[in-house]
């Protein structure tokens, strides 16, 4: 570019030279003039072609970079959305097992309510049978009471033994004879016979020892009447002695004390296939 202006200057010098000889000071000035002016238009038309092209490679580096950003988030966005699948296809499968385990188990919850209520129904019953078979026995000290679900026929010590033994006598023989009949008519239902006392202390009975021989001795009693001479199923009892410790009041008078000291007959439904059901 610049030898091309100095061509044309030179082209200039030579057409005045060649009109005349001689240049007047003023043309010769106005031609230095003309060609600094020239000078300054070439020198900054460079540096606008430097800036041009700084620019150009900004952009290029720019675009590169975004170019790259571009890939990038593309890359990200695609590995976003394969998870996204993978997750609402693991949710969808999840969701599905939870639903079948949740009827799974409203199945069994209807299952066990099932079995819960035919438990109280048959409670009830017995409960009714027993009333209605010791009728004659409840102004003696006989109660039956359904306490969480089982069937509780409490008899004072008075109805069954004399005072201080172990040994039934007639009237408590009868109270358990009519109480084995309507449960030999139950064989699903379990037997536990307590011995309770109250906390008055042993005086001279041999070799019972204390209210703790005493509550088992007699619960042993009733379980050998109930299965020898009545023919109550041996594997249906449980003897136990709870001593005075768990008393229905305070001992605190001779009242209070007769019904401390008494014969539980607690009797449970089998509940085999309910544990069954919690087992699974």
């Amino acid at each position: 570019m610049k030898k091309i202006l100095l061509f044309l200057f030179a082209g200039l010098l030579a057409s005045a030279f060649s009109s005349c000889v001689i240049l007047s000071p003023k043309k010769y000035k106005s031609l230095l003039a003309k060609q600094d002016s020239l000078n300054k238009g070439w020198n900054e038309s460079q540096l606008m072609n430097e800036n041009l092209e700084g620019l150009i490679a900004k952009l290029r580096k720019d675009t590169t970079g975004l170019s790259s950003a571009l890939n990038d988030m593309k890359s990200r966005y695609s590995e976003m959305d394969n998870n996204y699948s993978k997750l609402r296809s693991n949710s969808s499968t999840e969701i599905n097992k939870l639903s079948a385990d949740l009827k799974k188990r409203e199945q069994r919850l209807k299952e066990v309510e099932e079995i819960l209520r035919k438990r109280d129904e048959a409670t009830n019953k017995l409960k009714e049978k027993l009333q209605q078979a010791l009728l004659g026995f409840t102004q003696r000290g006989l109660t039956v009471e359904i306490k969480n679900g089982k069937v509780y026929v409490s008899l004072t010590d008075k109805l069954l033994f004399p005072s201080g033994s172990i040994i039934i006598d007639e009237k408590g023989k009868q109270a358990l004879t009519q109480l084995a009949d309507v449960l030999k008519q139950q064989p699903e239902i379990n037997i536990a016979v307590e011995g309770h006392t109250d906390s008055q202390r042993i005086t001279n009975l041999g070799q019972i020892k204390d209210n703790w021989d005493l509550s088992v001795l007699r619960s042993t009693s009733v379980v050998r009447f109930l299965t020898e001479i009545c023919k109550v199923q041996p594997v249906r009892m449980t003897a136990t002695g709870k001593g005075e410790f768990q008393p229905l009041g305070p001992n605190t008078s001779a009242e209070s004390r007769s019904k401390n000291r008494r014969i539980e007959i607690v009797l449970s439904p089998k509940l085999d296939e309910l544990y069954d059901l919690i087992k699974q």
